[in-house]
């Protein structure tokens, strides 16, 4: 295989353009902080810029995985951000009425109710969608509607803040010289290809997204998909709401999580995942987050007013699908004709049909 031909299956791949969209990322930032690769070690912990960026980033990656499944049965949802918001805001209200902040069995129950809501939150959804019928921007934009105010009962419409140890290692805490959060969603993603790639699930999913009713009609019980992925989609909401309130120490049923539904399914288009479902890539979904906080970071290290920052995601997304798109490419970069033929010969004329054999005379 000639290079020209190796690089031409190189940039047909789908992960390849996300990719180099957050290196140029990446090296944008060099002309403004020199040191922006170097990681260094400080308290037995590591720091930089890198590591800052996965750290940051985690909560959107979890949430990004989520909503990938569900994109890929042909579904949306938006009351991802408000999952996160009911979660931190339950966890964070039940530890700061505890005696003992540090008790670690006060610190698990708590995260185990807010664990529950969120699962409960999926069901809800899965069951609008699979089971009624409903569409899933409408289904799901219920949650997202009700469920700050849920969040704000739950809170008094006050930032509930907390001193607790074992819950600061959730978001915040760091083990084996890295942020506890990247082992967090190291864990969520493997657990999830594992169960997509390795496994008859994946398949099904996508036969999902693909045709519902057809999947129906072979044996797949396509109601059982759409409410698993619906409520693993909240599932993941939960762990990133957990996050950032640990991260913080605090609950914040107003802000907490606050458009970050906009945020994941950036991430999953940005990753070559399509929005009318099928096919999905989990790996490109974590590249489509790590863009998009790279992004946000690389604003606050160039000096970019922040109230630019939607304008500068939604400029990349553009880049990104475009760039993305085989026809956008064929016209910005020229398509090659035929391989023999120069590019405006006309096609060669279909041979002419064979005459028909003449009718057998059947003697009379």
């Amino acid at each position: 295989m000639t290079i020209p031909s190796r690089w031409r299956a190189l940039t047909r791949h789908h992960l390849f353009w996300p990719v180099a969209v957050l290196v140029v990322l990446l090296l944008v930032n060099i002309p403004f902080t020199p040191d922006f690769f170097s990681i260094r070690m400080a308290d037995g912990h590591l720091y930089g810029s890198l590591v800052s960026i996965v750290l940051f980033g985690s909560p959107l990656i979890l949430v990004a995985v989520g909503m990938t499944l569900v994109i890929a049965t042909g579904g949306i949802d938006l009351s991802v951000g408000a999952v996160v918001a009911i979660t931190g805001a339950l966890a964070c209200s039940y530890i700061s009425d505890q005696a003992d902040q540090n008790a670690l069995s006060g610190v698990l129950l708590a995260m185990g109710l807010g664990l529950i809501a969120a699962v409960v939150c999926g069901l809800w959804n899965g069951f609008l969608v699979a089971r009624m019928g409903i569409q899933p921007i409408i289904a799901t934009l219920i949650i997202m509607v009700a469920g700050r105010g849920v969040a704000q009962l739950i809170t008094d419409g006050q930032i509930i803040t907390i001193n607790s140890g074992p819950y600061k290692l959730v978001g915040g805490g760091y083990w084996l010289t890295l942020p506890f959060s990247i082992f967090v969603v190291a864990a969520v993603v493997t657990v999830t290809v594992a169960l997509t790639r390795r496994t008859a699930l994946g398949l099904l999913v996508e036969s999902v997204g693909g045709n519902a009713e057809a999947s129906r009609l072979i044996g797949i019980r396509s109601t059982r998909i759409k409410v698993m992925v619906y409520t693993f989609c909240a599932l993941c909401a939960g762990i990133a709401g957990l996050m950032i309130s640990s991260n913080t120490s605090a609950a914040d049923g107003n802000n907490a999580g606050l458009w970050i539904e906009l945020d994941a399914i950036l991430a999953v288009v940005i990753g070559g995942t399509s929005l009318l479902g099928g096919r999905f890539s989990v790996g490109g979904t974590v590249i489509g987050a790590l863009v998009i906080q790279t992004l946000t970071t690389t604003i606050y290290t160039i000096g970019v007013p922040t109230q630019t920052n939607l304008v500068f995601k939604a400029a990349v997304v553009i880049v990104v699908c475009l760039l993305q798109s085989p026809k956008f490419r064929a016209k910005v970069f020229g398509a090659k004709g035929r391989k023999g033929l120069p590019r405006d010969a006309a096609p060669a004329q279909p041979a002419p049909a064979a005459a028909t054999a003449p009718e057998m005379e059947v003697s009379r």
